[in-house]
């Protein structure tokens, strides 16, 4: 366990910084973001981002080939990103747990290779929760806020952050930082059982997920209830952007009058024109849109991760919601009829 004074917080961020990128929450326009670093940022006193740190390893938008034609003949253009070690700080518990749900995703076969890069060349270093909000549900996943995976896991305790490395890239950055001294886990333990505290007091801290399996499937599916909590739904695709563990993507061809470029970009499931094919749209209301997305979470991947369920309880579409539709809703609803 390694600690700095927290006035020491900006040479902390330099010399991280100097031997590689480095990421950290901070304000820009209003909102918290995580962005690169440089001299004189400070953190956001938010406590999560508007979108999470997925973006850093699976970007909003990709640039993955390009196709250069001359004449008759067609070259293909790896725009491959060859990436560079970084660093991103700040990360809340949540968040360190949906890469765990990425990479189930993205590091199966056939692996990912844009996005297995990525991992490989970022080191996470999360953040305990102080304050966890009325929108967090994260213990229902089992989530501890207090006690945050990542290569690196700190909490802010007292006057000081404490750091201890839980990887190998983790104790090598730790390692690399000769301005941290020693520390003892008595040291983050009051930190721990205040932010514990809270976690039980939180108003959805009593969610039930029971009966969302794989063997109540078919009757989560044909729910009466679907077409009550589908019909406000604008199909805006808010709650799937600020999502960090939504993962689907759409891949584009573009002339550029030279050639065409390939590229990869975030979609949504809750869009008219998700998985269109040549005879149409598989979903074509905004009904069966809606149950997709929440199937998906709740029920479709539990039943194939081993129980491990594609929400992380971060609040966040609780949050942006401009209907006030979301996930705790729906599991309260489907609930009450396992009741």
């Amino acid at each position: 366990m390694k600690k700095i004074a927290l006035s020491r917080l900006g040479d902390l961020f330099a010399a991280v910084s100097a031997g590689q990128k480095l990421y950290i929450p901070s304000d820009s326009r209003g909102q918290a973001q995580f962005l690169p670093y440089e001299p004189g940022m400070e953190l956001t006193k938010a406590l999560n981002t508007v979108r999470s740190a997925k973006d850093l390893f699976f970007p909003q938008t990709e640039n993955l080939v390009g196709f250069q034609v001359r004449g008759k003949e067609i070259s293909v253009v790896d725009r491959r990103d060859p990436g560079e070690p970084f660093v991103v700080f700040g990360v809340r518990a949540c968040d360190a747990a949906s890469f765990e749900i990425l990479d189930r995703v993205f590091l199966s076969d056939p692996v990912d290779t844009f996005y297995a890069a990525r991992r490989a060349h970022g080191t996470v270093v999360t953040l305990s929760c102080p304050q966890p909000e009325e929108t967090c549900f994260c213990g229902v996943f089992s989530i501890d806020p207090a006690a945050p995976g990542g290569d690196v896991s700190g909490w802010m305790a007292g006057e000081a952050l404490c750091l201890r490395a839980n990887t190998e890239k983790g104790a090598a950055l730790l390692a690399s930082l000769d301005l941290l001294e020693d520390a003892g886990e008595a040291e983050i333990e009051r930190s721990q059982a205040a932010t514990r505290a809270i976690l039980k007091k939180l108003p959805l801290a009593d969610l039930s997920l029971e009966g969302f399996d794989g063997e109540h499937l078919m009757q989560r599916f044909e729910s009466p209830a679907w077409a009550k909590l589908s019909e406000s739904c604008l199909g805006c695709g808010t709650c799937t952007f600020v999502c960090p563990t939504c993962q689907c993507y759409d891949v584009r061809d573009f002339d550029t009058g030279r050639g065409v470029e390939r590229f990869r970009c975030w979609d949504s499931c809750m869009y008219s024109d998700f998985t269109m094919m040549a005879h149409g749209t598989n979903r074509p209301t905004q009904l069966e849109r809606f149950r997709q997305r929440f199937m998906h979470k709740l029920v479709y991947f539990p039943a194939n991760n081993d129980g491990v369920y594609g929400c992380v309880g971060c609040g966040r579409c609780l949050s942006r919601c401009p209907i006030s539709m979301n996930i705790v809703k729906v599991a309260r609803t489907l609930g009450e009829e396992t009741k």
